[in-house]
């Protein structure tokens, strides 16, 4: 698998649902449209909850993975 590059990262390792999802969203309106934020959770919920709110809020989730019990989730910001 090749990993895209990004120009922002969240760090919610530790934190349970809802704030995982909040801090990709603010992480979100600080770049611009075309840029990629990568977020690191622990939380399983945000699979589910990145899911939907990517898929409503048309951003491109790039691809996500899970290694070492952390999940890393690569959304390019859309238009």
């Amino acid at each position: 698998m090749t990993i895209p590059e990004f120009d922002f990262e969240v760090d919610a390792c530790g934190l349970m649902c809802p704030l995982p999802l909040l801090r990709l969203k603010k992480a979100l309106q600080g770049v611009e449209n075309g840029q990629v934020v990568r977020v690191l959770a622990t939380d399983p919920a945000a699979v589910l909850d990145f899911g939907v709110f990517i898929e409503q809020a048309r951003h491109d989730l790039l691809c996500s993975y899970e290694q070492d019990r952390i999940l890393y989730f690569f959304i390019r910001k859309g238009g």
